[in-house]
């Protein structure tokens, strides 16, 4: 289960208008099998075929450094769970500044060991991400926050843009239907401090249709933002 992955991967991003030295395409493979080894433990994901999990979590992840530049940039990776795409990136771009926020301790555990063992500085936060965007030391600390999650684009709106400074970008991972998700969060948006700037829709090698969704933050969020967790499950802006 466990092979070497790093020239289908390779491949594949070349294929895709992707730049990956042959050492950053061990160190994923190195990856894979560490999120595979810890599966067994912790559930992490349920895409273990190697092709697939280069499609969907590997290049799905990179896809968009073809309009982002984060080197230098601190990036905060919101509801990480198995380091999609936060730790991706980093192994991507070496340079840039990667915190990554979950709700789950044991997820943080796996994440420590799997950046020790891949010999990545990342800085990790226990927290649910409506109570850590409250936390002074994350509170508009951000200049890139990312969520490839399921949650409906306004709560991610309300989950993310308060750990971006005005001036950086809160980047959602989507699926190919957006047009009632992004109605929706246009109230959001506005009352958060955002404003759409990218949107950019493409297919992964397996077909997959995927949306790229990239928000700027032209003003400070409002102190009441974001709300908990009952409330704004419950009524969602």
């Amino acid at each position: 289960m466990n092979e070497d992955i790093a020239p289908l991967l390779q491949r594949e991003a070349e294929a895709c208008g992707l730049t990956l030295s042959a050492e950053q395409c061990a160190a994923f493979s190195q990856y894979r099998a560490l999120v595979l080894d810890w599966n067994e433990k912790v559930n992490l994901t349920a895409i273990t075929e190697p092709e697939a999990f280069v499609c969907r979590h590997f290049l799905d992840s990179l896809w968009p450094m073809r309009w982002l530049s984060l080197a230098g940039k601190a990036c905060i990776d919101v509801g990480t769970g198995a380091g999609f795409p936060g730790l991706a990136l980093k192994l991507a771009c070496e340079e840039m500044q990667l915190t990554l926020l979950d709700s789950l301790q044991k997820r943080l555990r796996v994440l420590d060991a799997m950046c020790g063992a891949l010999g990545v500085q990342a800085h990790l936060v226990h927290a649910r991400a409506e109570e850590g965007g409250h936390a002074e030391a994350l509170r508009e600390s951000f200049d890139y926050a990312f969520a490839r999650a399921v949650a409906p684009l306004r709560v991610l709106c309300e989950y993310c843009l308060p750990f971006v400074r005005v001036g950086g970008s809160f980047c959602a991972w989507k699926g190919p239907q957006m047009e009632e998700e992004w109605t929706q969060a246009k109230r959001a948006l506005s009352l958060l401090g955002g404003e759409l700037v990218r949107r950019e829709e493409y297919a992964l090698p397996d077909g997959s249709g995927r949306t790229f969704l990239e928000f700027r933050k032209v003003r400070p969020t409002p102190q009441k933002y974001p709300r908990p967790s009952a409330k704004l499950k419950k009524a969602p802006l």
